[in-house]
């Protein structure tokens, strides 16, 4: 299928790797040039080289802290024009709520809360005058089923999920949708930290705790980054211009419930 975004600007964070770097791929696959981000030189200028090989689009990178306001203007300076934005960022630690310090919570709400909400107004807008844009958050399946341990990231990520929903009705009419990506249990860093916390929580081997949540996934397989990042691809294209204020979990079927 001809997802019909050839040509089209996304900016993409925390690209360099994992979930980002999935969606970065599979929009350039799809001729999107882009603005991927990360805050590590390094590995995000060896993604924007694999990237750029692999699909001949244009892919400019920008090391930058995306969840503060300069490093939000570098990374928007870099891209001609906002048609796609894909709002990313690394979850808060797992852990006990009563630990948590207001700095905890503050940190949790920039990063997945109020980061994107920036990134959204400042592009949003532009995107309705030209009757055109797809803006796609990556959050987690924990807004559906939230985690004991995950407390800073269920409430930042919950607090974007409510935005979301009242934001998107107004901005469809436009052609422009909003919508939330929901991992599962995917091959990232974060998925590794949070088994890691867990197993050393009940004290087993990392490798058990690994088989434990791959016992809870239907698919019976963890998930791969491209994958998720094809289910991106999709919401960001021109057939998907009814979608807007939804939430799809890309979890292998682990998440119960009908609704």
């Amino acid at each position: 299928m001809d997802l019909g975004i050839a040509g089209k600007w996304a900016l993409v964070c925390a690209a360099s790797k994992g979930l980002g770097y999935g969606c970065a791929a599979s929009l350039a696959r799809e001729g999107v040039n882009l603005v991927i981000n990360a805050r590590t030189p390094g590995p995000l200028a060896e993604a924007a080289r694999r990237i750029g090989g692999d699909s001949g689009v244009t892919v400019v990178a920008v090391a930058c802290d995306i969840t503060t306001p300069a490093g939000r203007e570098e990374a928007l300076a870099a891209c001609p024009q906002v048609d796609i934005l894909v709002t990313n960022a690394g979850g808060p630690p797992p852990g006990d709520f009563r630990q948590f310090t207001r700095d905890d919570w503050i940190r949790a709400l920039d990063a997945n809360m109020l980061a994107p909400i920036e990134l959204i107004k400042a592009t949003v807008d532009a995107m309705m005058a030209r009757r055109f844009g797809r803006i796609v958050n990556i959050t987690s399946a924990a807004v559906k089923a939230p985690l004991h341990a995950l407390g800073l990231s269920n409430g930042a990520r919950s607090g974007l999920t409510g935005f979301v929903a009242g934001l998107a009705r107004t901005t469809v009419a436009h052609n422009v949708t909003i919508n939330n990506l929901l991992p599962g249990f995917h091959d990232t860093d974060r998925v590794r930290t949070v088994v890691g916390a867990q197993a050393k929580a009940q004290g087993i081997p990392y490798e058990e705790a690994v088989r434990q949540r791959i016992a809870t996934i239907p698919a019976g397989r963890i998930g791969d980054p491209w994958e998720f990042g094809q289910a991106c691809a999709f919401l960001c294209s021109a057939q998907a211009g009814w979608i807007t204020g939804q939430n799809l979990l890309v979890d292998g079927g682990a998440y119960p419930g009908t609704l």
